[in-house]
């Protein structure tokens, strides 16, 4: 069975395939090991807010306005866009051409346009 896999490289996915079953096993017998030991009651402070071990000032039902959460999916989007560009340095170490910086600059703008897009919008004033 192994010479075969070697032979059409799907050996190193076997690896890949073992660490996906320990990892499906592991987490089914966390949870399960969990609610067989796990307490079953519900104490009067189960369902109290948690303030850093202070009594809470108000219900945690507050509502954000949605600019709060416009401007932290930007930056979450934008936080994730600035780690495809990582690889781009080690391309352009080992000496990229020029299909490579079209295509870094053309996704430079796409991002630069979801910015103005957003600035336009007006998500960046807070009222």
């Amino acid at each position: 069975m192994f010479p075969q896999m070697m032979q059409s490289g799907l050996y190193d996915f076997f690896f890949v395939l073992i660490f996906f079953i320990i990892s499906i096993a592991l987490s089914l017998v966390m949870v399960t090991f969990n609610a067989l030991i796990g307490p079953h009651f519900m104490g009067e402070k189960k369902t109290d807010t948690y303030e850093s071990g202070m009594a809470p000032i108000k219900t945690a039902w507050m509502q954000f306005g949605a600019s709060y959460y416009l401007f932290a999916l930007i930056f979450l989007a934008f936080d994730v866009d600035v780690l495809y560009l990582f690889p781009v340095l080690l391309i352009y170490q080992k000496g990229a051409g020029f299909s490579e910086l079209t295509a870094l600059l053309l996704f430079l703008f796409l991002i630069s346009l979801a910015l103005v897009y957003a600035w336009r919008k007006g998500v960046f004033i807070w009222r």
